[in-house]
């Protein structure tokens, strides 16, 4: 039985302490809400004030921060600027690597077009004493081809006049011949009837050797008798001119 008045003494106490909690909490809050509307006021004045501020502070940060980037963009101009400039001289110099390993190559491929160069003026140089030599050469042979031609033909020439005026004089010769036969024929003639009667009575005389007995006229001997001695002349003819071409010496032929 106590527990239970001590257990009920206890529930009592606790509810009287809500009571004067809750009493309390009434009395704050009514506090509170007068404060909180005196707080507004002076917080709107304060937040005025530090927006100004905030503002003014973000306006210096800004031209701060706007000095030095046109400090830093002036600086990194004039780098750029002496790091052209360097880089310009060592082109002039000969110095800079962006301009050395292209120059090296450019160098090595005119030494290889000048080798290329020299061997192909060498090689046209002999080609062209090569063709003025053939065209000497050629020129040479048909200077002495054209010499022995014009040489032939006119020693032709003159053994066919030379030929001819042997001829004409032949013919004279055995015409005169067998006029003077005919004329010692004719006073022989009158001789021999005159003393056909003292020959009669003579013996005959023989004849030794070979003899022709001509059946001809004078006309027709006379045309077989040039005939032959052209014949001759001309096969006399060949027959040198056969000798002399077998030993004159064979020409080279044209080298182009």
């Amino acid at each position: 039985m106590a527990s239970i008045k001590d257990e009920k003494d206890d529930r009592d106490d606790s509810d009287a302490d809500d009571i004067d909690r809750d009493s309390e909490s009434d009395k704050s809050s009514t506090t509170t809400d007068s404060s909180d509307a005196s707080d507004s006021d002076d917080s709107s004045e304060m937040d005025a004030e530090e927006c100004e501020r905030r503002r003014n502070e973000l306006l210096d940060a800004i031209a701060d921060l706007e000095r030095q980037f046109a400090t830093l963009r002036e600086q990194l101009y004039r780098e750029r600027i002496m790091q052209v400039k360097t880089q310009l001289e060592e082109v002039h110099d000969g110095t800079a690597k962006e301009y050395r390993q292209p120059l090296e190559e450019l160098q090595q491929n005119m030494k290889t077009r000048i080798e290329v160069a020299g061997v192909l003026r060498k090689l046209r140089l002999e080609n062209i004493d090569n063709n003025y030599k053939a065209e000497e050469m050629a020129a040479k042979q048909n200077f002495e081809n054209e010499k022995l031609r014009l040489f032939d033909s006119m020693k032709e020439d003159l053994e066919e006049k030379i030929r001819r005026l042997d001829e004409d004089r032949n013919s004279i010769d055995f015409q005169n011949d067998l006029y003077s036969s005919e004329k010692s024929k004719k006073q022989s003639g009158k001789i021999w009837k005159k003393k056909s009667s003292d020959s009669s009575r003579r013996k005959p005389v023989t004849v030794t050797g070979p003899y022709i007995v001509y059946m001809l006229s004078e006309a027709d001997i006379l045309d077989d008798w040039t005939e032959i001695r052209k014949s001759l002349s001309k096969k006399q003819v060949d027959r040198k001119y056969a000798a002399r071409s077998y030993s004159r010496p064979t020409l080279t032929s044209r080298v182009w």
